[in-house]
């Protein structure tokens, strides 16, 4: 499942962009500094997020969008096409 995917399905799952939810978590607080076990619990106890999913919200939420290019075009189980991700909802990504 690539970084992107796990976004998707946070989106599927809570009925909230990406985007929408680092909004959120700035409100509660949440940014670079804070450290991965609040926002884990936040995302599990408010959206019924799991562990692996709300990891890869923590990453967007601390360091923003940006990720390794590790992966881009690897054509693995993990590949992204790009090294920043979508925040703005899987409708219209525009690297699907």
């Amino acid at each position: 499942m690539s970084f992107q995917a796990y976004l998707d399905a946070v989106e599927k799952k809570t009925g909230l962009t990406p985007r929408q939810l680092v909004e959120i978590a700035g409100e509660k607080g949440f940014d670079a500094s804070t450290p991965a076990a609040p926002i884990v619990q936040w995302l599990a106890e408010d959206y019924g997020v799991g562990r692996g999913h709300a990891m890869a919200m923590v990453h967007v939420i601390t360091k923003g969008p940006q990720i390794s290019a590790k992966h881009v075009g690897s054509g693995g189980t993990h590949a992204d096409p790009t090294d920043t991700l979508w925040l703005d909802g899987a409708a219209t990504n525009p690297h699907p």
